[in-house]
């Protein structure tokens, strides 16, 4: 299956979080997407692997997306050395997206900039055809392919995005797909701890961020991304 965009998350939640409604909107608008989740969430506070499994399916069934993987690193504990770059380097010869979307190139929780360091050199690296991988020892070798762009969504800083997706009517997908897991966020009548991500206004401040970049924009809602070389346009009017 061959994909627009593959959006890779360190954690499940991630990618909702991050980029949620831009994929919801890209669906819509025909594009084909896929998510990879680098660990199944293990070491978070609340909740399971096990529960945030069901929870990363039942919320790429609420976005659409086409396919959603696990790669199963070591929550907290991954690197970015030749093995891990090897399994993003398949994920991405499998489904040779266009775009790559990935976490936030700094943010609080360590795996954040290390996974988005890590897609971005697997990307890179996944275009030299002397690299050689397999999917199985059963399959036959993958072509190269290299993304033509890699993008950062924005998480739990306040980055300052060099662009915004007017997503204006998608913002309720996203928090729909968001709330899929009822395990880490807001749920008043549960018993397990409480996180940085587990409180209301934690749920509140996603929907402020967007407010507010679409605000800066003329529209009700955005999503933020950075970039790492400039976005280049054919006409000037393809700006506005």
């Amino acid at each position: 299956m061959k994909l627009d965009i593959l959006a890779f998350g360190a954690h499940p939640d991630d990618v909702e979080l991050g980029a949620g409604a831009t994929i919801a909107k890209a669906i819509a608008n025909g594009k084909k997407v896929g998510i990879v989740d680098l660990t199944r969430g293990e070491l978070g506070t609340r909740g399971s692997a096990e529960i945030r499994d069901s929870e990363a399916a039942a919320a790429a069934k609420v976005l659409g997306v086409g396919a959603r993987e696990n790669l199963g690193f070591a929550d907290g504990f991954f690197v970015n050395d030749k093995e891990h770059q090897l399994e993003i380097i398949k994920m991405v010869r499998k489904y040779r997206p266009e775009i790559v979307l990935c976490n936030a190139i700094d943010d609080r929780h360590i795996d954040h900039g290390k996974g988005s360091k890590l897609v971005s050199d697997a990307c890179f690296l996944s275009g030299l055809i002397k690299i050689e991988t397999k999917l199985s020892d059963a399959d036959a070798p993958q072509a190269q392919w290299r993304p033509k762009v890699v993008y950062h969504y924005i998480q739990w800083k306040n980055l300052e995005p060099d662009f915004v997706v007017d997503v204006s009517g998608y913002i309720e997908k996203k928090t729909e797909a968001i709330l899929a897991y009822s395990s880490q966020f807001h749920d008043p009548k549960s018993k397990e701890p409480e996180t940085p991500i587990s409180s209301k206004n934690f749920i509140d401040s996603v929907n402020y961020r967007a407010r507010d970049l679409g605000r800066l924009i003329g529209v009700d809602y955005a999503e933020g991304f950075t970039v790492e070389r400039f976005v280049g346009v054919n006409n000037i009017d393809d700006l506005i």
